[in-house]
């Protein structure tokens, strides 16, 4: 099984976000990794509650207003004075964007689905630098790296050199970044553009390369996951998936196609729970379906799809797969507990209903039961049917005596 430990990282120099990303979470311990874990999710005592989740836009906090003085420009000891230099990117005054050196143009902007390559400096509102990266590369749209430069840097000429004042929603959030970025705090990037190119084709990718490229966008997913931004997690879990399923003109190793297949199931896993924590109910028993369909002893697929038909009400269904989850891996206490909780509500049900039974055949006694009120019922029809049929029979010999009187 797989589990929850660090977050792997992109083996590829230059690529992915900057910097180190947070320690994982407990939650984390739901996302297939690649390494073993001993239980599926946090043992809890009560019903997980999935309504009140944040979602994207209320995942990280505002951090203070800094008044009406717009941010200085690093290096140089001045603020701007006019705000018509400042470009509002969301019109939500969280993420602004100031030309310092212009580029080539409008038409050498780059667009999505490309990779780009950025001059990248980092620091807090206090000066202290947290990142530099003289050539930072990744595929613009795909949120590979903070939202905040995935948004801006497709406003950015070739050649032009920005400064980029965002908030911590778009940087490193609530969480922040051990041990440099405080959790809260608003980044100053300044950013220069140096290249731009269109994307791999994945048709002429080997095994290897699809394999890599699949994991670097599931881990990206695993971030976002860890930092409960997971519309985005979605996301990153989609182009990975889509990676995989591409079309190719290149033959693959059975071994190859193993690894292609390890990693889809991973994605499939991590996308159920991403889908679960949104309430998504029916795209998250899709993606378990399409696990167990590879793999129909998968546990995860299995206690998540358990977990699915639990939160729609389908506790009959649900409770012999979580049977079947806690038969492969009987030690383990999150599918006790989850199995536990099931079949008490189970048998709640089965009470109600009973008790709708009851009142619907006009007896709520709590002393009969419906087996008991139905055979009273197949009783009482036999003799209702014989005191209609009497009835009949005594009309008729009375209207006999009549017709023959009148004769």
């Amino acid at each position: 099984m797989a589990s929850s430990g660090e977050e792997p990282r992109s083996s590829s120099p230059g690529r992915a976000g900057p910097g180190p990303e947070p320690a994982p979470t407990a939650d984390a311990a739901q996302l297939d990794t690649g390494e073993d874990f001993e239980v599926l999710e946090d043992e809890e005592e009560e019903e997980e509650d999935l309504s009140e989740l944040p979602p994207l836009e209320d995942v990280g906090r505002p951090a203070p207003p800094r008044g009406d003085t717009q941010p200085s420009e690093p290096g140089r000891g001045d603020t701007a004075e006019d705000p018509q230099e400042w470009l509002d990117v969301l019109g939500s005054g969280l993420l602004k964007k100031k030309t310092l050196v212009p580029g080539q143009g409008v038409d050498t902007r780059p667009r999505k689905g490309q990779d780009v390559t950025i001059r990248l400096k980092a620091t807090l509102e206090d000066g202290s630098v947290v990142e530099e990266n003289p050539a930072l590369t990744f595929t613009l749209g795909d949120y590979d790296v903070l939202q905040a430069l995935d948004l801006c840097v497709q406003l950015l000429e070739m050649g032009e050199t920005a400064l980029i004042v965002s908030d911590a929603k778009y940087c490193y959030g609530a969480q922040g970044r051990s041990p440099d970025v405080p959790p809260n705090a608003a980044l100053t990037l300044e950013v220069e553009l140096l290249a731009a190119q269109d994307g791999p084709d994945l048709e002429l990718l080997s095994g290897k390369e699809k394999v890599e490229l699949a994991n670097r966008k599931r881990e990206r997913g695993n971030y976002f996951y860890q930092q409960a931004d997971y519309v985005l997690a979605i996301n990153s879990y989609d182009i990975a998936l889509k990676v995989i399923g591409s079309s190719s003109k290149v033959d693959f190793s059975p071994e190859e196609e193993a690894e292609l297949l390890d990693v889809k199931v991973k994605c499939l896993n991590n996308l159920a729970a991403s889908q679960l924590k949104l309430d998504h109910y029916e795209a998250a028993l899709k993606s378990c379906n399409l696990v167990l369909e590879h793999q129909p002893e998968n546990i995860k697929a299995l206690f998540r799809k358990g977990k699915v038909l639990a939160q729609q009400g389908e506790y009959r269904e649900a409770i012999p797969i979580l049977k079947a989850a806690l038969k492969l891996e009987p030690s383990n206490k999150t599918i006790h507990a989850e199995l536990s909780k099931l079949v008490k509500k189970h048998t709640d049900q089965k009470n109600m209903e009973s008790e709708m039974y009851r009142k619907m055949l006009g007896n709520p006694s709590a002393a009969s039961s419906p087996g008991k009120c139905k055979d009273k019922l197949s009783w009482s029809i036999p003799w209702k049917w014989l005191f209609g049929a009497t009835a009949i029979a005594l009309g008729g010999v009375a209207l006999s005596v009549v017709i023959a009187a009148r004769n």
